[in-house]
């Protein structure tokens, strides 16, 4: 009885591995273990960087928000304090974007967090 060797299926799983390598440089693009390689390599740093891009972004509103509070006469920490002193819920991602365009309503919100 001749070996069934599923062709279909392992080419179908070849094609989806080097159409995921299309412009890697070199052999990286067209050898089936190279590229396999590199695309697994990818796929890790696209997991990881999901999760560090959170984290660098946040540190980006920190400091944009810390920058507006110095300029309204008082810190990061004071200004996120006295906001959950007074209830006022709104995120670092939203408080910074004011803080770069709209410095009047930031500089209201530094004001009513600091009573």
């Amino acid at each position: 009885m001749p070996r069934s060797r599923n062709l279909v299926a392992s080419r179908r799983r070849r094609r989806k591995i080097l159409s995921m390598a299309k412009g890697y440089w070199g052999s990286r693009k067209n050898v089936y273990t190279v590229a396999k390689n590199a695309v697994e390599k990818g796929l890790l740093y696209q997991y990881r960087d999901r999760k560090n891009r959170k984290r660098a972004f946040r540190r980006l509103w920190i400091v944009r928000i810390n920058a507006a509070a110095r300029l309204n006469g008082t810190t990061y920490g004071a200004l996120i304090h006295g906001m959950k002193l007074q209830n006022m819920e709104i995120n670092r991602k939203m408080l910074a974007d004011l803080a770069v365009h709209d410095s009047k309503a930031f500089a209201a919100i530094v004001k009513e967090a600091i009573k």
